[in-house]
């Protein structure tokens, strides 16, 4: 017994240009990192979103901050750079773990 493709093709995908990213139209000014803090090392990243004075609603917020950056980064993050702010991701979630206070959002 055989089996047969089927004689039906796909529909042709859409020529125009994909949707520009949710990400790009976020204008929230609630928080407020140093400048050029996400461009050095994981540990001094983590570090500073965990303090009170960047991150006033707690870690949590710190750590959106560093997953909205990313997103906002994409494609246009090097390799390293994504592995750097992954890393500084791990060290916020530990922290937030280990804080006994720490509410559900």
């Amino acid at each position: 017994m055989t089996t047969r493709r089927s004689s039906i093709k796909a529909a042709p995908r859409s020529q125009h240009k994909p949707k520009k990213r949710w990400v790009a139209k976020v204008t929230t000014d609630s928080t407020h990192p140093p400048a050029g803090l996400f461009t050095k090392d994981a540990a001094t990243i983590a570090r500073t979103l965990v303090s009170h004075k960047v991150s006033p609603k707690g870690p949590s917020s710190g750590m959106r901050m560093l997953t909205y950056f990313i997103n906002r980064g994409g494609k246009n993050l090097t390799t390293a750079r994504r592995r750097e702010l992954e890393k500084a991701k791990k060290l916020l979630s530990q922290s937030i773990t280990r804080q006994p206070n720490v509410k559900a959002v």
